[in-house]
């Protein structure tokens, strides 16, 4: 910058791009500046840039608001998930559920198996990638929602409570079956889940196969009357290895626990 002039409008400049929360243009200005001042770079292609910068980063901030809103206890993506760990989860599967067809089909997903196999890391991985899509997910443990819902039930509010989860384009439930569910939560759930029937995706894990759900639910109808809307239209995934929280323990840990 040769002059006074040129000084006075770079600071000006700065001051607004950062009064108006432009962050990214900001800090990347002084550089663009001394490109386009060398000639090294046209004023226009600076300026696009340094816009495609601040979009990025809005992006980002606003991809964090989603997934927070989201509820996820933490975040997972698939190229985190070892699919060579647990070899009986089928990868192509997985990798086409990732393209959510299935929930503009409003199909659902039922993940299946022992503690620690990766269900849940699935489950948000497919929660994050329709987050990604700009989709609406809420995330949440089915002791949670039921909780929840007989709270509001408590309230006279349940209508407008079933309407909450009900509205979201993908609903996942986690941990179905750790925790025994009563009658008035049994009914709670089934009416949520028949809310959501062929509108709405629903991500079930549970640790629990739909045979003995019966005894979660304790009343057979109820069990099958859940897991009938559930499973029409439904991808179930069956995952029989081991637990990747047991994986690094040394062997001879291993071995204590398997005699005890």
């Amino acid at each position: 910058m040769g002059s006074l002039g040129e000084s006075s409008t770079y600071v000006r400049m700065m001051n607004s791009l950062e009064a108006l929360g432009l962050d990214a243009m900001a800090s990347a200005l002084p550089g663009y500046e001394e490109m386009v001042s060398n000639g090294e770079m046209g004023f226009c292609t600076a300026v696009m840039e340094l816009a495609a910068m601040e979009v990025d980063r809005k992006n980002g901030k606003e991809m964090e608001r989603r997934v927070k809103s989201a509820g996820f206890p933490y975040v997972k993506t698939l190229d985190d998930f070892d699919f060579g760990f647990q070899p009986s989860v089928h990868k192509p599967t997985v990798i086409g559920l990732s393209s959510l067809g299935f929930l503009e089909r409003a199909e659902n997903v039922l993940l299946v198996g022992n503690p620690g196999v990766g269900k849940t890391h699935i489950a948000i991985a497919l929660g994050v990638e329709a987050v990604r899509a700009r989709k609406e997910v809420r995330f949440i443990d089915c002791a949670r929602l039921v909780a929840d819902l007989k709270d509001a039930a408590s309230r006279g509010l349940v209508e407008k409570r079933i309407k909450y989860y009900a509205h979201c384009t993908l609903l996942i439930i986690d941990e179905l079956g750790y925790l025994d569910i009563d009658d008035e939560g049994a009914d709670l759930l089934f009416r949520l889940v028949s809310a959501r029937y062929e509108h709405r995706s629903t991500i079930v894990t549970t640790n629990v196969g739909i045979g003995a759900w019966a005894d979660v639910f304790g009343d057979a109808v109820t069990a099958s009357a859940i897991a009938d809307r559930l499973v029409h239209h439904c991808t179930l995934l069956k995952i029989t290895g081991p637990s990747y929280r047991m994986k690094d323990l040394p062997r001879d840990t291993k071995r204590i626990g398997e005699e005890a």
